[in-house]
């Protein structure tokens, strides 16, 4: 089997339209199409799909602190620690900012590594996302 991943990714959200307000407003995504059960977003680097469903389940690895499987186009990363899910790596200009402007919208800080900088954030819809420089 290949070790290359896609452009497309899809989360669950109990209000796909909500979701998807947020992610065009706070991350810059654009969307482009809206089904009944689906909203469909385009990002830069990726399409961002959201389904009407409950959020996606964790994954965990309980054999060592981390884990990191590299690929051509994405690596993956799994690590001891706090059950988060799926966790996607946002790039922005600063940290500190983009943390303080999230939690004004209702998002919370799970993990917070200034020293890094880096910072996970848990959004209003559930999906987590590593906000890095």
């Amino acid at each position: 089997m290949a070790n290359t991943f896609g452009t497309d990714i899809l989360i669950q959200a109990e209000d796909p339209q909500k979701a998807a307000d947020f992610y065009v407003k706070e991350l810059g995504f654009e969307i482009t199409d809206k089904k009944s059960n689906m909203v469909s977003l385009h990002g830069e680097n990726i399409n961002l799909f959201i389904e009407r469903g409950p959020v996606l389940g964790p994954v965990t690895d309980k054999k060592s602190n981390m884990v990191s499987l590299h690929g051509e186009n994405i690596n993956l990363f799994i690590e001891r620690g706090p059950v988060l899910g799926p966790v996607f790596e946002v790039t922005v200009k600063s940290v500190d900012e983009a943390k303080a402007s999230l939690q004004k919208k209702g998002c919370q800080v799970i993990k917070d590594e200034p020293d890094f900088p880096r910072c996970y954030i848990k959004d209003p819809n559930g999906l987590i996302y590593n906000l890095t420089e």
